[in-house]
This record gives C-alpha cells, structure tokens and sequence, in this order.
C-alpha cells in the first residue's frame, strides 16, 4: 500500500515537472496597470496617490535615503520572448514622489 501511494505520488511530482518544463514560464512580481504611469506628477502626486494608482507595491525600500516602492511584472519563457515591466518610484521628505523610473519590454 505504501509502495504504491509512493508510486502515485513520483507520479505525480513527474507529471508536475514535465508540465512546467514543456510551459516554460514563469512570473514574478505583481501586475499593475501601465496607464497609471502617465498620471503622476514629480513634487504633486502622494504616496496615498500612487496606491491608488497601482496599489500595494510588490517590493518596498529606501535608495539615497529616499523611501523607494518598486512595482514589477517578469514573465520569464524558457520558449519566446521574456516580458518585463517596472515602475520605481521614489518619494522626498514631504511622501510626494521625487522621482520615478518607468521602464517595459511589452509592446504599447
């Protein structure tokens, strides 16, 4: 009996990977919507804002002091071309976005 749930079970582990590796994808990250982008404004719009915009964001830190969200989409093929989309966004001392980097592999 628990030879063959031992079976069963490499089986199934064997079929998993096998689907994994004949797909050849796989996602990090979260998605957000690219349209938001154009809506922000250096200096004006808030963090409050960008939430609004793009919700929680996937990664969060700070870079030259600054507090740093990071929202990123990477859909990596083992077959085809690799999707990217990034949105950092870094806020001053006010939480208005000081500066942002928005950068995509995707067609518009």
């Amino acid at each position: 009996m628990k030879e063959t749930r031992a079976r069963l079970l490499c089986l199934a582990v064997a079929i998993a990977a096998v689907a994994a590796v004949a797909g050849g994808c796989a996602t990090v990250g979260h998605e957000f919507p690219s349209s938001g982008v154009a809506q922000i404004r250096m200096g004006q719009t808030t963090q409050q804002q960008v939430k609004e915009l793009f919700g929680e964001p996937w990664r969060t830190g700070v870079e030259d002091g600054r507090p740093t969200w990071t929202y990123g989409r990477y859909r990596y093929r083992l077959f085809g071309e690799t999707q990217t989309k990034d949105l950092i966004v870094r806020f001053d001392a006010q939480n208005r976005v000081h500066s942002y980097t928005f950068s995509t592999t995707e067609p518009e």
